[in-house]
């Protein structure tokens, strides 16, 4: 069992530090947006900080939860077939906004797609931990572990949404990695799966557009290229120090949807240089805490559950933030902690949960 059952204070305070930060920059983001659409300056801020409240609550759970019992088949299993039920069910809820993403009662909604990647991740920490030493075998383990990721993946890709589908591959990439899989798979996988990124891109509209708008954005300044050359224009406002918070232009309604997806554009042009680095800054801490814990964890359960979360969190920092700054294509994957969503920031949080979990028994992972 556990040697040290601290709390790993800095990872800790730099989750809430962001969640702080990101009910913030909601609101500085969306009160001009939320008084034109529902008459109510504080319409995002109120729905954000109830999603905080529940996801910091299921944090410390989660951070007061034996990780252990997750790698239980009693657990793993159910948990499988739960998400792809659930990914299933989504597919004939009504449309909205052009896609079968989120269930909804009422006023709340839940997007399944952000449960899956953190079951998927899951998954294949107790499936690599029970096959250590056979990661490279095809029937006994790469198998099973392709069919749920492709199952998931193509579930997800229905809704339409390739920005989670392609998350979800890169966790299953790194934690196989981790595992020790040979780069001759990599190299296979890849080569097997560029048909099929030319198929799910190139041969459906609005994708392509997409990427012709990152590739020559000044050649539709008012149709492809709108979003990235938008953001470009944010970011290079902000200068040094930024333009204060609250007084961006941006976001009045040439940011399309600014507190969600673009919400780091905001804020590299209210809080500048600075503020964007700071950010970074926050999420290098996370991921030098999560390796740390998954480097010190008793168990190759732990330790890949680490890895999983930690790509599961900063790998999609980095993809938004990369998105933002015309360094990738225009894809729908929130800042974590930081963006405006409800189901994204509860399941982060939880994910975060579990991370603390693993760091508190963790070998020589002090408070500090």
């Amino acid at each position: 069992m556990a040697r040290n059952l601290q709390v790993d204070l800095v990872l800790f305070a730099a989750v809430v530090v962001l969640v702080i930060f990101g009910l913030v920059m909601v609101f500085s983001a969306s009160a001009v947006i939320a008084a034109d659409r529902y008459h109510f300056s504080y319409y995002f801020l109120v729905r954000q900080g109830l999603w905080a409240a529940l996801g910091l609550g299921a944090m410390v759970r989660m951070m007061n939860f034996d990780y252990h019992q997750l790698g239980r088949p009693r657990f793993v299993f159910p948990a499988v077939g739960l998400q792809l039920i659930l990914l299933i069910a989504v597919l004939m809820m009504p449309r909205r906004h052009a896609t079968h993403r989120w269930f909804y009662a009422g006023p709340l909604s839940f997007q399944p797609s952000e449960l899956a990647k953190i079951l998927l991740v899951i998954f294949f920490a107790y499936l690599l931990d029970r096959r250590k030493g056979a990661v490279d075998d095809v029937r006994y383990t790469l198998l099973p572990l392709g069919l749920v990721t492709g199952l998931t993946v193509l579930l997800v890709l229905a809704e339409p949404d390739l920005g989670t589908s392609l998350a979800i591959v890169l966790i299953a990439a790194a934690m196989l990695f981790a595992a020790g899989l040979r780069l001759r798979f990599f190299v296979a996988s890849a080569m097997a799966g560029i048909p099929a990124l030319y198929l799910v891109v190139f041969r459906v509209r609005y994708r392509l557009n997409r990427v012709l708008g990152f590739l020559h954005p000044q050649a539709d300044p008012l149709g492809k290229g709108f979003q990235m050359l938008q953001s470009l224009i944010a970011v290079g406002s902000g200068g040094i120090l930024g333009v204060g918070l609250m007084e961006g232009r941006q976001k009045l309604f040439f940011l399309p949807e600014p507190q969600t997806d673009f919400i780091y554009a905001v804020i590299s042009e209210e809080l500048g240089f600075i503020g964007a680095l700071f950010v970074v800054a926050v999420f290098a801490v996370i991921l030098w805490r999560g390796l740390r814990a998954a480097a010190g964890s008793p168990d190759n359960f732990g330790s890949l559950l680490a890895i999983g979360l930690t790509v599961l969190l900063v790998g999609q920092a980095l993809v938004n933030m990369s998105v933002v700054i015309s360094l990738l294509p225009t894809k729908g994957i929130p800042l974590p902690f930081v963006s405006y969503g409800g189901s994204s920031l509860l399941m982060n949080l939880i994910a975060a949960g579990i991370l603390l979990n693993i760091s508190q028994h963790a070998s020589g992972n002090a408070a500090m």
